[in-house]
């Protein structure tokens, strides 16, 4: 019998109870028992749900509060001094610490110094979810301070569900530390294995049969020093009582790494065969036959509906192979990237809705998938139809695929992916113009939205206010950001995008070819939620989207005023993207719409203008062979979003939270005039990529 199965569910909740509750718990209006409370009641409906629809393998041990990176290093105590931590479970006051940096008096109570750090953060691979980075160094001690896996496993074993416990694994965890020293973290393995021993021992004795051991650096180029470390990891926890071993892989093909994983001593290995699908053959060569294997045919990166059809001859093809006896279907990955449920999407276009599956809908297609491969396909043949009618849907769609679009995209030339320019002459006619200092001063871009902002934005949404009432609110507000700007001294200045909800969805929503939901929030971090816009057609630009207020701003002051836009690279990643044409593609027609506003900005008298870009580095492959791809497509959409512009018009873009020294020769490459990129929570690593090497170059 093929079991279902499932590898992570979201945890912020339908309604994003996980983030009320953490904002309240740090604004001290709820207790810790309170927001444990809410974090045990979300996982008990997550793990009723999952049973509901069908799941045999429920993953318990994933969920939390912050970050499951972050709660690995606790668990490990792999916690930096000064933190409030010295032995036994760690505390709330540390975690938090940890996560969000220290202030004062409330951390001194807990007995942690003030003014500490937050832990770095960083993309978890080539996703918008961040983690924090433990900090690690040689001689590092490991002790287990929690089994926090064994807790929650009981936890639903408590209400009569036997779930798998899900761990980070030991090389993973591992190859996602920095050390303080510059020591190898690879070197502290055999510190680290005994915990792990005693993890899994603690979880087999509490009756787990299986645990799933999350090994994402798998899709990853290893040294061989690493994939060493993978046999020796795994040969030593085999000799330790344990659960059957589910190795799970994912983000990618397992490519050369594919002979590593499937020598290891374990009982199951889960392959991603939404990306990884080129390789299935290799697979089933490289896997034993005695070997569980468990196949992600949907995909839990994205939100469209999975061809079943399509999926089904994928498993019946690796079925006519190894049979069904051990075969497992699954996401792709952990479902923690895309939304709960699309039933709660009541405003979204119903065409649009129809093309859809969140969480709760693929876990139904992982459901409906294995029972048809076990029963055949009159016992799912409803759902067939319904799936073929959704495939048919999105490719027939006039609304998808429209002649304009794709006729501009075919009358792109290089030479509207070059500067008029070279940057020294620009600069010269950049400075004749704007008058700046040797080290001009200006912000990023963006100022806090206020509770005032934001009941603004809804007293508009809700018809409370008139639009004439709104736009007076909103100029009132960039006259006081004007003013506060020119009395700091700043050279160049910001309106502070008050008008704005998110640097996407502002964008997306007065675009073409996008679509926005109610309740498809995911978690970015921690309590930080956003609610990715979905590419599903074309993409044009019917209208200016910021050129009223950016001109209003320059109005109010005789120094620069940048223009804020947000590049195609970042709208791209930061969007449920069209599965049915490639990400370049879709990012090309981003940017010829960026192109106009960045054309209509300059026209209406702005100099200065921002296209920012921190999702650069994000879209990244995870293998450096397909690097030169994506970079080479990426630089050209940055041009061709910016090169419309006259020499005096200054071209600016930002990138921030995204290790940027190995790409800086493509980042130079963008032909911005002024680059702005976040340092602070690497410790100022970047900087490094400035230093000037004995040719007398720089890394860009």
């Amino acid at each position: 019998m093929t079991l279902a199965s499932n590898l992570g569910f979201p945890r912020i909740g339908r309604r994003r109870e996980l983030k009320t509750a953490l904002e309240k718990f740090w604004s001290g209006e709820i207790s810790a028992a309170e927001l444990e409370a809410t974090a045990g009641a979300l996982r008990t409906r997550h793990w009723k749900l999952q049973g509901g629809l069908g799941i045999s393998h429920i993953p318990s041990g994933e969920f939390a509060l912050y970050d499951h990176v972050l709660d690995t290093a606790c668990m490990l105590g792999a916690i930096p001094p000064g933190y409030g931590w010295s032995e036994g479970p760690v505390s709330l006051a540390t975690y938090f610490a940890l996560a969000r940096g220290t202030s004062a008096a409330a951390e001194a109570a807990a007995g942690i110094a003030p003014g500490l750090p937050a832990m770095e953060m960083t993309k978890w691979f080539d996703t918008n979810y961040h983690y924090l980075v433990p900090r690690l160094s040689a001689g590092q001690r490991f002790t287990l301070t929690s089994n926090r896996p064994l807790a929650q496993f009981r936890e639903a074993m408590a209400l009569n569900m036997r779930t798998r416990p899900v761990l980070l694994g030991p090389v993973s965890f591992l190859l996602l530390s920095k050390t303080t020293d510059g020591s190898d973290p690879l070197d502290l393995l055999e510190a680290l294995l005994p915990v792990y021993a005693q993890i899994l021992s603690e979880l087999a004795e509490g009756g787990a049969a299986w645990v799933q051991m999350d090994e994402p650096v798998l899709a990853l180029d290893l040294t061989d020093k690493a994939k060493q470390a993978f046999g020796r990891a795994y040969r030593t926890l085999a000799a330790t009582p344990k659960p059957d071993i589910l190795l799970a892989s994912y983000f990618g093909p397992l490519g050369d790494n594919l002979a590593t994983a499937a020598d290891l001593p374990v009982a199951g290995l889960h392959v991603d065969l939404v990306r990884g699908a080129a390789e299935l053959d290799a697979v089933l060569e490289a896997v034993p036959a005695e070997r569980w294997l468990s196949l992600g045919v949907v995909d839990g990166r994205n939100v469209w509906r999975t061809d079943l059809r399509a999926a089904l001859g994928t498993l019946r093809r690796v079925a006519s192979v190894r049979g069904t006896r051990r075969l497992m279907v699954a996401p792709s990955c952990s479902l923690l990237h895309v939304p709960v449920d699309v039933v709660q999407e009541t405003g979204l276009d119903p065409e649009v809705k129809g093309w859809l599956a969140f969480a709760t809908q693929k876990l139904e297609e992982v459901a409906l998938l294995a029972r048809g491969l076990d029963q055949g396909e009159a016992a799912i043949a409803a759902q067939l139809a319904a799936s073929d009618a959704a495939v048919r849907s999105r490719q027939a769609s006039p609304r998808v695929h429209r002649p304009e679009v794709s006729d501009r995209l075919a009358g792109v030339t290089p030479a509207m992916q070059q500067r008029a320019s070279a940057y020294a002459r620009r600069r010269e006619a950049q400075q004749a113009k704007l008058r700046l200092p040797l080290f001009p001063t200006t912000t990023i871009g963006s100022f806090p939205q206020t509770a005032a902002v934001r009941q603004a934005r809804s007293a508009l949404t809700r018809n409370d206010i008139t639009q004439a009432t709104y736009d007076v609110t909103i100029e009132g507000w960039i006259d006081d950001a004007v003013r506060w700007q020119e009395q700091l001294g700043l050279d160049v200045l910001v309106h502070g995008e008050f008008e704005r909800n998110d640097m996407v969805k502002y964008f997306g929503e007065q675009l073409s070819g996008y679509a926005f939901t109610q309740h498809g929030w995911v978690q970015s971090y921690g309590s930080r939620c956003v609610a990715p816009p979905v590419i599903w057609g074309d993409v044009s630009r019917p209208a200016p989207m910021t050129v009223r207020w950016s001109a209003y701003a320059q109005s109010r002051t005789a120094r620069p005023m940048k223009g804020m836009l947000t590049g195609p690279v970042t709208m791209l990643q930061w969007s449920f993207v069209r599965d049915d044409i490639p990400r370049s593609v879709a990012c090309r027609q981003i940017a010829l719409a960026i192109r106009d506003e960045v054309a209509d900005l300059e026209a209406a008298g702005i100099a200065v203008i921002q296209v920012d870009e921190p999702a650069f580095r994000e879209g990244l492959p995870l293998r450096h062979a397909d690097w030169a791809a994506y970079l080479e497509w990426a630089v050209a959409c940055f041009r061709l979003s910016t090169c419309s512009v006259r020499d005096d018009t200054s071209i600016h873009t930002h990138m921030c939270y995204s290790e940027f020294n190995d790409i800086m020769p493509a980042i130079a490459d963008m032909d911005a005039d002024a680059i702005s990129i976040e340092t602070t929570r690497s410790r100022m690593e970047l900087l490094d990529a400035f230093v000037p090497r004995k040719d007398g170059s720089t890394a860009g």
